[in-house]
């Protein structure tokens, strides 16, 4: 297997469809690992209420798995070794799903994924309703390697594809009271191997200042390593912010609100003393039962895992004006 490497630390010169093709890397890994097939055809969803009252309701999947055609993004990590898709698309936080890192892999085959829409509501010009293929549309898909940190304590190096999130909020035209954005995730116990951890008040929901949303790393991402999402990371549609801790990247978002006060998030109200609303990546900010300071990097071999953790992800020339003055360790 040829092994490539990034000739530039500033500028990545290999396009991530071309790291792995997906046929080979599946051929290659098939007699060790099997991979999941495609999800078995739904029958009628039932609709479900989001805590807020609208109701929203993707129909049954149709999509097949296929690459997107995308340009190589200006805003990218270089310069580190990318996680395997392998331990992407198996090594995953999606309590919809299951608990266990494996569970999301095994589980969420029956997520419906086409057709699928997000409706914006709150404080904009007007109600929207867009659907995936608009969104697919609405901009130049770029190819960005982003670093990925979980509040547990591991990361990954991943190859997103999507686009600033600031290309959308324009279409959505928020008036200027609209000082955060908040994201509802999919939501439907009525989906086959559904979980809903029952301690969660659903559906799952982020949310992020107006500036956040407005910065150009917030990618609004549709795939991965050149393809679509695979169900269990998100899709069809989700939220990445690589300087924030993993669970703010809100995935399978059905709706949007703009609003004028900070919006209610799912783990900052399930447990507030552990996480907090804003959730930069702050090494010197413990959460309450361990330690930020290291991360380890999933993929690599054992001796080369433990590293540093970085304020902000290692993204602060992008991000540490946002919060010039403010305690961060108080607003954590």
């Amino acid at each position: 297997m040829l092994l490539r490497k990034p000739n530039s630390l500033d500028g990545c010169d290999i396009p991530s469809s071309q790291i792995t093709p997906r046929e080979k890397f599946e051929q290659f890994t098939r007699d060790r690992r099997s991979f999941l097939s495609g999800a078995a055809a739904l029958g009628a969803t039932t609709l479900a209420a989001d805590r807020l009252g609208n109701i929203f309701e993707p129909g049954t999947d149709v999509r097949a798995a296929g690459k997107l055609a995308t340009v190589q993004g200006t805003i990218t990590t270089t310069g580190e070794q990318l996680t395997s898709y392998q331990d992407l698309t198996t090594f995953n936080n999606y309590y919809e799903f299951g608990v266990d890192k494996s569970d999301p892999s095994k589980n969420a085959g029956g997520l419906p994924t086409r057709p699928w829409t997000i409706h914006v509501s709150g404080l904009v010009q007007k109600e929207q309703t867009f659907d995936i293929d608009s969104i697919l549309k609405m901009h130049a898909l770029e190819n960005r390697t982003y670093r990925h940190r979980c509040v547990e304590g591991w990361s990954m190096v991943i190859p997103w594809v999507g686009y600033s999130f600031s290309e959308f909020v324009k279409q959505c035209q928020p008036l200027s009271s609209a000082k955060y954005v908040q994201f509802l995730s999919y939501f439907n116990k009525k989906v086959e191997k559904w979980s809903g951890e029952s301690s969660i008040d659903w559906p799952y929901s982020e949310g992020l200042r107006m500036d956040e949303a407005m910065n150009p790393l917030t990618l609004l991402t549709v795939g991965l390593y050149g393809d679509v999402l695979p169900n269990q990371n998100g899709a069809p549609v989700r939220m990445v912010l690589p300087w924030k801790y993993g669970f703010k990247s809100a995935k399978s978002t059905v709706a949007i609100r703009f609003l004028d006060k900070q919006p209610p998030t799912t783990w900052n109200d399930l447990a507030p003393n552990e996480y907090g609303f804003y959730s930069n990546v702050n090494p010197n900010v413990d959460h309450p039962r361990w330690s930020q300071k290291t991360e380890r990097r999933i993929g690599q071999p054992f001796y080369a895992q433990r590293r540093p953790t970085l304020m902000f992800n290692g993204y602060g020339d992008y991000v540490a004006s946002m919060y010039n003055g403010m305690d961060l360790r108080k607003y954590y």
